[in-house]
């Protein structure tokens, strides 16, 4: 390789010679453009030794750096230690004036030869492709290109590529290839029209956003075979708030529906709690890939702040804090990031606390005088709102001392004392009170004055007045009749007398003068001969059956006098329960084995002819049996 200065950055060329060529081969030399290189063609050997030389120029003299060995191949690996000089012996010799040498070239010679140049003012690259009649080669990296700032980017084929919308993305393809290779570029294994553009097999996307995101294909193909490289490219979207909310707050209020929440923003949001209060905090953004949510306070991660209660949720979107103490100020953040960049929100906790107000003094109570006080109103409220005084007990109360108000003598006033007793009961009587007129002074004390003075402020009042108007009644009656009322016991009846109301003239009312006075009652109990009675009952007659459903006996019951053991009317005993007369009896089954009689009554049975009906013929069996 040799190199020519000039007074300016290194510039490089690559030619490609050999030697003592065979009958039937050719070869050809190509240059591969690198950074700042020019067009390129391919070249193809067949011959016992190659030669690549590179001439250089630029003052000063560059530094030259041999090229590459292993030379770069798609999906494989060359393991030839070469770097500068070979050791005697070797096929790859490199030159004294820079030049390459490849003796007796063979497949694994095949791949791509970077010359590199530089000084203190700056580098210069150029590539050459060796090749041998068959299957193209493709130049791939393997390299992850993460691009944020950058308009544009060009890598080769084989890369990852991850960038931000609205850049410029090349993909080169190069390609060598003996016969010369045809270039097809593929997305998503669907082959690309002639848009986006290409440029000498490079695929050119311009301006790119989400739609372009996917994996590009480049096909090499000749009469030999065929190859196709890919590179994923990744549209990275930075975190930001999404324009609509309305999923946010849905999983806010399926997670605490009953708790307040606040959403974070890029400029802060506020929210006011009571004491003790739990609360939820959303932060809503979106990015791609999903960016990774942190949650601060302050400055700290949650997980480093002691003694707060806390559960992140929803993959980091939800953060719920619990029991928030009085009087605080929470300052919380979320950090969204991922690899496009990064988004702060922040949100404040405002916790109310409970406190004590003295509200503005009550009316005066009174107008003058030496006794007016206004009682300070002293009230416990959270958020302005006032709430049970138990709540504030823990803090300090405010002194609240009545305050004296309206310490002034009085205007002369009429003082009256209280009425007398009436004179009579009943029938018009007459009290009396004392009317005067008096000052009450700052001091307390009162001293009567003229009656002129309250004559002119006020009419005087009166100082006697009727009482008890109502006529004199009182409550008369007869006396008691006969002890011959109805029974109520034994030996015990009830007799009567008449109740009336009556003036003390003895001039009979209505019973509603009276009704102030209590009534006198108009019936009592008293002993009655009469009533000493009591029920008396016979035995039970025997059972008109010995089995079955239809059997029964009765007895005789009356009510007779005690003494004389006669029967009275019934009516004397009804103050106790009468006793049953009749009853049911030898209430079970029949087993007949033998047709027989099981009542009395058959003959009669039989007399009126109701052998025919089966509930009689069960019962007279031997009689109907006859019959």
């Amino acid at each position: 390789m040799s190199c020519v200065a000039s007074p300016s950055l290194p510039r490089c060329k690559l030619v490609t010679a050999s030697t003592a060529p065979q009958p039937g081969t050719q070869h050809s030399g190509s240059r591969v453009p690198g950074p700042a290189a020019g067009a390129s063609r391919n070249a193809r050997f067949f011959a016992n030794s190659a030669w690549l030389m590179g001439a250089s120029w630029s003052f000063p003299r560059p530094s030259v750096q041999p090229p590459n060995w292993p030379p770069s191949k798609p999906a494989r690996k060359m393991t030839v230690p070469v770097s500068g000089c070979s050791p005697t012996g070797q096929r790859i010799l490199l030159q004294p004036d820079d030049s390459l040498q490849i003796l007796a070239p063979v497949e694994a010679d095949v791949g791509f030869y970077t010359c590199n140049a530089s000084n203190a003012l700056g580098y210069d690259s150029v590539s050459i492709a060796v090749t041998l009649a068959g299957k193209p080669l493709v130049k791939t990296s393997r390299e992850m290109v993460i691009n944020t700032e950058e308009p544009a980017i060009t890598v080769d084929v084989g890369s990852t590529i991850k960038t931000v919308q609205g850049v410029n993305v090349t993909i080169n393809c190069q390609v060598a290839g003996v016969p010369e290779a045809e270039v097809t570029w593929f997305r998503n294994k669907s082959k690309l029209a002639s848009s986006p553009p290409l440029q000498e097999g490079a695929l050119v996307l311009t301006a790119v956003s989400s739609l372009d995101q996917g994996r590009y294909s480049c096909k090499a193909a000749n009469l030999h075979g065929e190859l196709t490289e890919s590179s994923e490219l990744f549209i990275l979207e930075s975190p930001h708030v999404p324009t609509r909310l309305d999923d946010i707050r849905a999983l806010l209020s399926a997670t605490g529906p009953n708790l307040p929440s606040v959403l974070t923003s890029p400029l802060g949001t506020q929210l006011v709690l009571d004491p003790g209060n739990s609360a939820l905090l959303g932060c809503p953004v979106k990015g791609d890939p999903t960016p990774n949510i942190t949650w601060f306070h302050g400055e700290q991660p949650v997980a480093n702040v002691t003694g707060l209660m806390y559960h992140i949720l929803a993959a980091g979107q939800i953060l719920q804090v619990a029991n928030l103490s009085g009087g605080s100020h929470w300052d919380f953040s979320c950090l969204a990031q991922n690899e496009a960049g990064m988004l702060v929100q922040k949100a404040s906790l405002v916790i109310q606390d409970y406190w004590w107000s003295v509200d503005r003094l009550a009316t005066c109570s009174a107008s003058c005088g030496n006794r007016g006080v206004q009682q300070p109103r002293l009230r416990c409220l959270l958020n302005s709102t006032e709430v049970d005084p138990t709540h504030c007990a823990g803090k300090v109360r405010p002194a609240a001392q009545p305050i004296a108000c309206n310490r002034r003598d009085c205007p002369s006033r009429w003082m009256v004392t209280s009425w007398s007793a009436c004179t009579r009961s009943c029938g018009g009587g007459v009290q009396t009170r004392r009317v005067t007129c008096q000052k009450l002074r700052a001091s307390g004390v009162s001293t009567p004055v003229s009656s002129d003075m309250c004559t002119q402020l006020a009419k005087r009042p009166v100082d006697t007045q009727a009482c008890n108007q109502h006529l004199c009644v009182e409550w008369a009656f007869s006396s008691w009749s006969q002890c011959n009322g109805p029974c109520i016991g034994p030996r015990l009846a009830v007799q009567h007398r008449q109740v009336f109301c009556q003036t003390l003239d003895g001039i009979t009312l209505a019973s509603e003068q009276c009704s102030a006075l209590p009534r006198p009652v108009s019936t009592q109990n008293c002993w009655s001969e009469a009533c000493n009675v009591h029920w008396r009952v016979s035995l039970w007659t025997l059972c008109t059956a010995t089995c079955g459903s239809y059997g029964f006996q009765s007895r005789r019951v009356e009510c007779v006098h005690t003494r004389t053991n006669k029967a009275v009317p019934d009516h004397l005993c009804s103050w106790g329960p009468r006793p049953a007369n009749w009853q049911r009896c030898n209430i079970t089954p029949c087993e007949n084995t033998e047709c027989r009689d099981t009542t009395r009554y058959c003959e009669k049975v039989k007399q009126l002819k109701l052998c025919q009906l089966n509930q009689f013929k069960s019962r007279c069996c031997g009689t109907c049996g006859k019959a």
